[in-house]
C-alpha cells in the first residue's frame, strides 16, 4: 500500500500489478487511467464506490463486486472505498486482501476517508456506511445519528461521480438517508438514487421457500412496498410457488400473520441472536440490487425504494419501496396493479412513517 495525503485526507492506493491492463498508479489520489474494450471481450473498467467499506457488510459486499457476481464476468471494476478516519488502518488489511484474492476483473484499488476521492467519476455507488443499530437503539435514534453523513456524501456525489451514476443506500434508515443523499445532488436525476429493499423481499423469498418446501429459485414476484422498518409489507399476491399464485398456496392466516411478522422483525432477531445487524445477507441483498438495476431482472419483479413521482399515490419525492422491474440501466415501476384493502392499509401506514422521518431531518434538504 502506498499512503498519501491529501490535505488532511489519508489515501491508500494499490501498486501496478504487472500485466494488467487498463490502468495506472501512482501516489496518493492519482488518477487511475482506465482503457476501453478489448479484444479479450471485456469492457471498459467501470468505477465503482462504498462506503463503509471496512465494515462487516462491506467487507464481504466487495468480494461480491470484485468476482463478477454484480456487474458481470465480462466487466472489470476500479474499487474506491471510503472509510472514517478510524478506520483507515482496517480499510488498509481489507486492501491487501482483496489484492491477495488475485480478482482477474479488480483493476485498481483507492481507499480514502474523502468522499470526494471516493466518489469521483463513479459509475455505481454503494452508500453502506452509517451508525449500526444496536439492541437498545430505536428509529429516531438512526435518524438523528446518520442523517448529517448523507448531506455531505450527497455533495460529494454532485460535485464529484460521473452523472449517469446509480446509488443504491444500504446503511439505515436507507429510505431517509436515501432522500438526504438525493436532496444534496441537485445535478443528479432522482431516478438515479435509490434505497435497499431487496433485503426484505429476499427475507419474504426465504420464508415462502421454507414454508412450501421448495428451493428459494422457485419463488418469484414477491414484492416490498413501503420504508425498510418494521413496517414494510411483503406482498404476496402476485407472487408464484413453482409456477403456482402464493395465495392459492399459502392460507391467509399465515400470509398476514407469521409471514408478515417474520420478515418484518428479521432484522431484530438477527441481533439478538449474533449479538451484530444482518451483514452477509445485508451484502448479498445490496449485489442483488445492484445487478438487476446494471444487467436487468428478466422481466422479474424486484423490490427498490425510489423517490416517488405519484406513483400508487405516495407523496412526490418520499423515497418508498415499489415493485419495480429493470431494463437497459432503468427502473421502471410497475404500475397499475390492483391494489386491495389490507395493501392499502400497508401502503398508508409507510406513509404516514415516511412523513414522520421527512419531517425529522428536514433541515437536511436543503430548500
Amino acid at each position: 500500500m502506498i499512503p498519501g495525503e491529501e490535505g488532511n485526507r489519508k489515501v491508500l492506493s494499490s501498486h501496478p500489478i504487472a500485466g494488467e491492463r487498463g490502468r495506472h498508479m501512482g501516489t496518493g489520489a492519482e488518477e487511475i487511467a482506465v482503457t476501453g474494450e478489448g479484444d479479450d471481450g471485456m469492457k471498459k473498467p467501470i468505477r465503482v464506490a462504498v462506503t463503509g467499506a471496512a465494515g462487516n457488510i462491506g467487507y464481504a459486499l466487495l468480494w461480491r463486486i470484485a468476482s463478477g457476481d454484480c456487474f458481470g464476468t465480462n466487466q472489470p471494476v476500479i474499487l474506491q472505498l471510503l472509510e472514517i478516519p478510524p478506520g483507515m488502518q482496517r480499510l488498509d488489511g481489507v486492501i491487501m486482501e482483496l489484492k491477495d484474492s488475485a480478482f482477474s476483473l479488480l483493476h485498481g484499488i483507492v481507499g480514502t476517508d474523502d468522499p470526494n476521492i471516493a466518489f469521483n467519476e463513479a459509475d455505481a455507488i454503494f452508500l453502506v456506511g452509517s451508525r449500526p443499530r444496536t439492541k437498545d437503539m430505536d428509529r429516531s435514534d438512526l435518524v438523528a445519528a446518520n442523517g448529517p453523513i448523507f448531506v455531505g456524501q450527497g455533495k460529494a456525489i454532485d460535485a464529484m461521480a460521473s452523472p449517469n451514476v446509480k446509488v443504491v443506500t444500504v446503511g439505515n434508515p436507507c429510505n431517509t438517508n436515501a432522500l438526504i443523499a438525493c436532496a444534496n445532488a441537485p445535478s443528479i436525476p432522482s431516478r438515479q438514487f435509490s434505497a435497499m429493499t431487496r433485503l426484505d423481499q429476499n427475507r419474504a423469498v426465504g420464508q415462502m421457500a421454507e414454508h412450501a418446501g421448495v428451493p428459494a429459485s422457485k419463488i418469484h414476484d414477491v414484492f416490498i412496498w413501503g420504508n425498510h422498518a418494521n413496517t414494510m409489507y411483503p406482498d404476496p399476491r402476485f407472487a408464484t410457488v413453482d409456477g403456482k399464485m402464493a395465495t392459492e398456496i399459502f392460507d391467509r392466516e399465515w400470509l398476514q400473520g407469521s409471514f408478515l411478522d417474520t420478515v418484518a422483525t428479521r432484522g431484530k432477531a438477527i441481533i439478538v441472536a449474533r449479538g451484530a445487524s444482518s451483514a452477509a445477507s445485508a451484502a448479498s441483498a445490496a449485489t442483488d440490487h445492484m445487478r438487476d438495476w446494471w444487467q436487468g431482472s428478466n422481466g422479474r419483479i424486484v423490490s427498490m425504494a425510489l423517490p416517488s413521482e405519484g406513483w400508487y399515490g405516495v407523496p412526490e419525492g418520499l423515497v418508498f419501496s415499489f415493485p419495480c422491474r429493470c431494463e437497459n440501466g432503468d427502473v421502471i415501476v410497475v404500475e397499475d396493479l390492483p391494489v386491495d384493502s389490507f395493501a392499502q392499509s400497508k401502503i398508508d401506514e409507510n406513509v404516514a412513517v415516511l412523513l414522520e422521518e421527512r419531517e425529522a431531518v428536514s433541515e437536511l434538504l436543503g430548500s
